[in-house]
């Protein structure tokens, strides 16, 4: 029986604690420790019950303690000062922009633990990303989806089989508040499924100064398969998800017009924001009656794709008739026919059985692309080189930009708390990390370690509870439950392993021979203890069967009280895991880990890594900061390798880090690894924060297009007109592009350190100009097989027009360093007309 009508009863706020209610809707209490102070004041048992969720917290919280609350002058001037620490915050002059305003689209948005909106590190750099951009104060919006379940939470069974529950969110006890129009009625947008009309309602997420619209199919006038396709984050089958996909890129750019937002650039992380590319081309077509050539070097020129996937299978992909049944329609109202279309989401055009994928659309419809490590965009390139098969690998137009952590959401209350001491209050805000994070050797080593402790006790005592939490539900004997609250040591050499379950992380290499195992972790001198976390996709049974495997040595008697597995990871679980634990371990199988920034969440606590040469960490480590498994090799037999690799993780954990960890002074204190600690927050933090990561985005791409955005759209968007016309020219015309003769001496002539070579070259350009055209020296040292090592490129100038449509270019080399070195020409598209000349995929070599 459903009630005829609802209403709400909340508590009535006294006018001195009205600013809590605005506070409570802004999701800057997740890393703004004196806002999460003054809602646990407020209630402390509460807010543990509320999931640490301010907006549960103060619609469940009593008049009377309300009341109390008014009149204790303590609390109210507190308060007081916390709220004008955030108008402050919130009301800074935002950054010089050029006129800039970035749209960053993604599935997945992780922000706090009551917004259950994320299931993985996608989601956390997701929202790692946005609070970044909010402390630099950085122009930008944010799309992503509103899912009735978010991802699943996690429960083991008596087995330790992985069991999933999914718990409705109940978004009038969240951060979020609905978008409403001029008649006070909750923004909607309409889209498209085959011939059936798909309604979206907006919402608001306030990530501190960042705007994050939410969409949600949950509406009444839907019929429930279209009300059911944001159920779940990555629920259903394919034809859920591509419906999903349209809901974000489509409905999520309908959704910024419908509020008046024109982004100069839009960002999309991942491959499911893809379609926001095209209907963006739809929009500029209608809008102001452009070609889709015209409005795709707009939207071309201005965009800007990062992927996460360090393997083909693990990029959307749809099959060509599922993908028709969606797009066909919509590509004649984007002016083009469906095989057209098709052939964008193709790595080969031509090849009638490829599928429909979405990062091949995403990478054509960009101009900036990249991986999320130095790694992964050398293999990001490898595995999409196809899409242009006339440049070598590693100019393949996918560049990188190293993820990095909000250090203010992950570093703990006690490292938070020396940073401030000795950094100044104003560190998180900086925008040059580099110079800041230097301060950090003011820090006395026994201050580091004394506030470090106190996060492995706090760690321990979670762990302790949340075991008899987990007993208390399978039923465990009360022997079993009473020795819950004594397991683990505070004073223990602790491991860390958290993140998801997915085979190639390899969970269980480190339980590859027990027996050592058991020796290392019972060593009576250098005892050591591990704690595991995480979840497998419902589907990776693979996963799953890991877990169990762990759950089953945990219960054994050499490993009891050594092992121990905490259900349910989520964003609560990483800040206690990152902070207590003194070492982190990660072994994926080089080079799956696209970057792993688990890692770097620990290395904002002073936490060391104990890790595979894989994504930041082959960046990142030097014996002064952690330790390598391995030296980045990767063996075709993964069987030895594992052997190998879980041999050498057992000499580092036997010869260096226990022995690191337990060698002390007169006064307990680990000299040298706390010098450790030390050194990798002052080297590595800086270079792997999210700080750097979104100035790192701003400098060079979100400027870049937002330049190539105002010059194409100038002149009421004619000069896009113009740049489409002259690609059309450079396209028809490129097949008469020749390098006719090449000179720069005798093959395999001496030359000496910093002579200069003239190289020439005679071009035939046909019906194109020098001006259409970038000539280059291709240049650089050469391997045994008289391949480039390494290359560099040195731009040549028209000297003269030898006929018509054929000229001379040349250039001076300058032969700074010895050893064998070759050189070649190239003729590409104007590098000063195109702001990225790989795009058309047009090259001529000599």
């Amino acid at each position: 029986m459903k009630a005829k009508q609802e209403f709400k009863v909340v508590p009535r706020f006294p006018e001195r604690l009205l600013p809590l209610k605005r506070m409570a809707f802004n999701v800057m209490f997740s890393w703004n420790s004196d806002m999460r102070d003054i809602f646990q004041r407020i209630d402390p048992k509460l807010w543990s019950e509320s999931n640490h969720n301010p907006v549960r917290l103060i619609g469940r919280v009593s008049q009377k303690r309300l009341d109390e609350l008014s009149g204790d002058m303590g609390f109210v001037s507190e308060l007081e000062e916390v709220v004008h620490n955030f108008d402050l915050y919130m009301n800074a002059p935002p950054l010089a922009d050029e006129n800039a305003k970035i749209a960053y689209f993604s599935a997945e948005f992780g922000l706090t633990t009551c917004l259950p909106i994320y299931s993985g590190g996608l989601g956390i750099l997701a929202g790692d990303h946005l609070k970044s951009a909010s402390d630099l104060n950085i122009p930008l919006v944010a799309v992503g989806l509103l899912y009735q379940t978010g991802y699943f939470q996690q429960y083991l069974n008596n087995d330790g089989w992985q069991m999933e529950n999914y718990v409705p969110n109940e978004y009038d006890n969240m951060p979020v508040t609905r978008v409403m129009d001029a008649n006070g009625q909750q923004v909607k947008v309409y889209v498209k499924f085959k011939d059936r009309r798909c309604a979206i309602a907006v919402w608001l997420i306030r990530v501190g100064r960042i705007p994050l619209y939410v969409l949600d199919t949950d509406l009444d006038e839907n019929p429930p398969d279209i009300r059911s396709t944001t159920a779940a984050l990555y629920g259903g089958d394919k034809e859920n998800r591509i419906r999903q996909e349209i809901v974000l890129g489509v409905g999520g750019f309908r959704a910024l017009k419908a509020m008046g937002i024109n982004p100069t650039v839009i960002h999309m992380n991942e491959g499911h924001s893809a379609f926001s590319a095209l209907e963006r081309i739809n929009v500029l077509r209608k809008d102001h009656n452009l070609s889709f050539d015209a409005a795709k070097e707009l939207v071309q020129a201005s965009t800007v794709f990062t992927t996460h996937t360090p393997v083909p299978a693990g990029n959307d992909t749809f099959a060509p008739d599922l993908a028709r049944a969606y797009f066909e329609e919509y590509a004649k109202e984007l002016g083009i026919s469906w095989p057209v279309l098709l052939g964008y989401g193709r790595v080969n055009p031509r090849d009638d059985g490829e599928p429909f994928g979405v990062t091949p659309l995403s990478l054509r419809l960009s101009a900036h692309a990249n991986g999320v490590s130095k790694l992964h965009g050398l293999v990001s390139r490898h595995m999409w080189q196809d899409i242009w098969p006339k440049t070598p690998t590693e100019d393949t137009p996918i560049d990188y930009v190293t993820n990095g952590i909000h250090v203010s959401t992950w570093a703990s209350r006690e490292i938070s708390r020396l940073y401030s001491r000795y950094m100044g209050q104003d560190w998180k805000e900086d925008p040059d990390p580099f110079l800041i994070w230097k301060y950090i050797n003011q820090i006395p080593l026994s201050e580091l370690w004394r506030a470090h402790c106190h996060c492995r006790e706090r760690l321990i005592a979670f762990a302790r509870r949340a075991l008899l939490k987990q007993l208390k539900r399978q039923g465990a004997p009360l022997g079993m439950q009473q020795a819950a609250m004594e397991i683990f040591s505070p004073d223990t050499l602790t491991i860390g392993f958290a993140r998801r379950f997915a085979t190639y992380k390899r969970a269980t290499l480190i339980y590859s021979d027990p027996e050592r195992l058991a020796r290392i972790l019972n060593n009576p001198q250098r005892p050591i203890q591990i704690i595991v976390a995480g979840k497998a996709h419902p589907a990776d049974n693979e996963g799953k069967a890991f877990i169990k495997q762990i759950i089953h040595f945990s219960r054994e008697e050499r490993f009891r009280n050594k092992i121990l597995f905490l259900e349910n990871y989520n964003i609560h679980l990483a800040s206690l895991l990152s902070a207590g634990c003194d070492v982190w371990l990660n072994n994926p199988r080089r080079p799956l880990e696209a970057c792993g920034t688990s890692g770097m969440k620990a290395l904002a606590n002073g936490v060391l890594n104990l890790s595979v040469l894989d994504g930041w960490w082959d960046e990142g480590y030097g014996p002064d900061y952690g330790w390598a498994i391995g030296n980045g090799e990767v063996d075709p037999n993964q069987q030895l390798q594992d052997v190998t690799e879980s041999q050498a993780l057992y000499n580092l954990l036997e010869h260096q880090v226990a022995p690191t960890f337990y060698s002390r002074t007169a006064d307990g204190l680990p000299i040298n690894w706390c010098e450790m600690m030390r050194n990798s927050i002052r080297d590595l933090i800086p270079r792997f924060s999210s700080h750097r990561m979104v100035k790192e985005y701003y400098d060079r791409f979100y400027l870049i297009s937002t330049k190539r955005w105002n010059i194409l759209s100038s002149r009421d968007f004619q000069a896009a007109t113009v740049q489409a016309e002259w690609c059309h020219k450079l396209r028809t015309s490129w097949n008469d592009v020749q390098v006719r003769e090449l000179s720069g001496g005798a093959q395999n002539e001496e030359k000496i350190v910093g002579q200069q070579i003239l190289i020439s070259s005679v071009v035939k350009l046909g019906e194109l100009t020098p001006e259409d055209v970038t000539v280059e020296v291709y240049y650089g040292t050469m391997d045994h097989q008289g391949e480039f090592a390494d290359r560099e490129t040195l731009v040549m100038s028209p000297v003269k027009q030898t006929e018509p449509g054929v000229y001379v270019f040349e250039a001076s080399m300058k032969c700074e360093k010895t050893g064998r070195f070759g050189f070649t020409v190239r003729v590409m598209p104007s590098r000063e007309r195109l702001g990225n000349p790989f795009v058309l995929g047009l090259v001529t070599w000599a």
